[in-house]
């Protein structure tokens, strides 16, 4: 088999137009994307492969005759530019607040020029920060699986600006400042135990729930590929994302638990964005389901 393989557009380049000729008719294509960064030297992982009529080749297991992929077609490229492992940004991202959250706990001499006994709920507030991105980061390392290698190398900076500013820094510096101190928070609702240690019950339960629907989600791909099954189970039966349900929960009792400014901001951020998430990926899910797909709603159960 041989394809043409151009510019969007057809417009010659340095690299292209280039004639890939592929020994088997079976074909995938993974190999044509090999071949071409044989060829080309244009890194298989920025590649963006289209035909003609603007359809995506995006299944790098699928063979090119299923795709409607004949010898002597013409395929179009995109570069897609620099990239870094989903993996690579999410690590960073999410350690942002694994070191901004204990400066600002434990220099507090230096950034609020004096030294107070840190209150109750600011301690446990520091610890669920602690854990909730430990939490990303053993998830990031054991449990994920991503349907793409990569993303474009912007994403590091967007998505870290994102944690390590408005999770980071905007939350951390009023919440550990003197003014939610144990002395100034003496006597007042969020210095009483019980208060405290039930908002802590709310998140761990928000928490081990978005555990349990990320789990759910690796177990329908096998490591290494695309492969989607219709979820089920425990969220999954009320929303098409619960994941991002439980987590809004978690910083809903996060918030409740510090009446911090900055917890407000992040949490109304985070839910509209995965919100836009949500709602593509249930979309997406019918697409791909159509009729099958259970009758369900995107994020919220019985709302939306």
């Amino acid at each position: 088999m041989e394809v043409v393989v151009q510019t969007r557009g057809g417009k010659p380049s340095k690299r292209f137009p280039i004639t890939i000729k592929l020994e088997s008719t079976n074909a995938t294509v993974k190999q044509l994307k090999l071949q071409i960064q044989s060829t080309s030297k244009l890194s298989f992982h920025r590649q963006r492969i289209t035909t003609l009529e603007k359809k995506a080749l995006d299944d790098n297991e699928a063979q090119l005759a299923s795709l409607g992929i004949k010898s002597g077609d013409k395929l179009e490229i995109k570069d897609l530019g620099p990239q870094v492992s989903w993996t690579t940004v999410f690590l960073t991202e999410y350690a942002g607040p694994l070191f901004i959250h204990p400066a600002f706990f434990f220099l507090q001499k230096l950034i609020y020029r004096k030294e107070f006994e840190h209150s109750l709920m600011q301690k446990v507030a520091f610890g669920l920060i602690l854990a909730h991105y430990g939490k990303r980061e053993l998830e990031t390392v054991f449990v994920h699986r991503f349907s793409s290698a990569t993303m474009p190398i912007l994403n590091l900076f967007k998505n870290s600006g994102h944690y390590w500013g408005l999770s980071g820094l905007l939350i951390a510096a009023p919440l550990y400042g003197p003014w939610n101190s144990a002395k100034a928070l003496e006597g007042t609702l969020r210095s009483r135990e019980n208060f405290v240690w039930g908002m802590v019950g709310i998140w761990a339960f928000a928490q081990l729930s978005n555990l349990h629907t990320h789990l759910t989600l690796r177990s329908l791909r096998p490591a290494g590929t695309r492969t989607r099954a219709i979820p089920k189970g425990y969220g999954f039966n009320w929303v098409s994302c619960p994941n991002y349900f439980f987590e809004t929960v978690a910083w809903t009792a996060f918030l409740g638990l510090t009446w911090d400014l900055g917890a407000l901001v992040f949490l109304v951020v985070a839910v509209i964005q995965m919100y836009v998430w949500a709602v593509k990926k249930h979309v997406r899910y019918k697409k791909e389901f159509g009729k099958e797909y259970p009758k369900r709603k995107v994020m919220f159960p019985l709302l939306a």
